[in-house]
This record gives C-alpha cells, structure tokens and sequence, in this order.
C-alpha cells in the first residue's frame, strides 16, 4: 500500500487528530496520532498488516507491546502465519510472573512491532524484555514515527527503524 493511501485511511477513521494533547512520553503535542481507531477496523487493521508484512521475512517470531502493539502484531501474525508473543508493561507479580506472553524468545530474531514511536521509550523497554529473555532484536517496525528521538536512540541499540509513515509524511499530505 502506498504512503497517501495510508495516510488517507488513517485521517478516514479519525486516528489524526488536532488540538492540544499530552502524549506517553510527557511532551506536549498539537496533534495526536491514535492508531487505535484504525486497528479497531478489520479493513484498515487488514491494510496495516499487508503493508507491515513486507518487513517480515527472516524473522522466527513478532513481538508488540501491550496495548497499541497488540492488534497490529495479531493481525501480521495472521498475515504472515508467523508466531507472536505480547509484552507485558511489567512483569506480572503473580501467576507465572512472565513478562513476555507466548512462546520462548529464546535464541530467536524478533521483529518488534510498535503503533507510534515519540522518544522511542516503550520499544526501549520491549526491545529490553526481549534480550533479557535472550531474544535477537535487530529492527523495530512502526506504523507512524513523531520523529522525536526514537530513530536516534534505536541505532544506539544497534537496531534499525523502520517506520511506515513519519509525521512529517501525514502532516503535508
């Protein structure tokens, strides 16, 4: 799918949004991206997951964070009849106290799965999870970057980004 067709199903559904909001990071923005309101729709969440599918190839096991992550990674899953696993914000405190929910990352290539990226902070913490757990991250894959940090802080890690869209893609279309 192309980058204005995208774009054009994002602003369709409401996922942009203008006015003043506070976002995960603590920033404050004049627009916000909600993923959310497009993944919520079977004929976009389809779209996202064909377009993401083309990064897939390689990979032993997808990965997304909960909440934002979660329906993109199930959806590529199906796409792509690759496994996924959900990580958790935090370890669990009782139960099994996992993290990482699904199969063992263990000596596997992960490709992360994020919503939107600002600072980078959230896929930080997952791209964390997962080499704890011995897991082998080397790409994170995003619908839309800010184009805040997150780039930036992902090649520290020795991780490439790569983002479907930038804010800078949506905001002049």
């Amino acid at each position: 799918m192309k980058k204005d067709e995208l774009i054009k199903l994002l602003k369709e559904c409401g996922a942009i949004k203008f006015g003043k909001f506070v976002l995960t990071s603590g920033a404050v923005s004049d627009y916000y991206i909600d993923i959310k309101k497009a993944s919520t729709r079977p004929k976009i969440l389809k779209e996202l997951a064909t377009a993401m599918a083309d990064y897939t190839e390689g990979y032993d096991i997808l990965a997304g964070m909960e909440l934002g992550a979660v329906p993109l990674v199930v959806a590529l899953s199906l796409e792509t009849n690759i496994s996924y696993v959900i990580i958790r914000k935090e370890k669990r405190a009782h139960g099994t106290g996992k993290q990482i929910e699904g199969d063992d990352v263990k000596d596997k290539r992960v490709l992360l799965i994020e919503d939107v990226t600002t600072s980078g902070g959230s896929v930080i913490k997952s791209i964390d999870a997962i080499r704890k757990n011995q897991g082998k991250v080397d790409e994170v894959l995003v619908i839309v970057d800010r184009e805040s940090g997150a780039e930036e802080k992902l090649q520290n890690l020795e991780v490439n980004f790569i983002p479907l869209l930038s804010v800078s893609d949506i905001l002049k279309n």
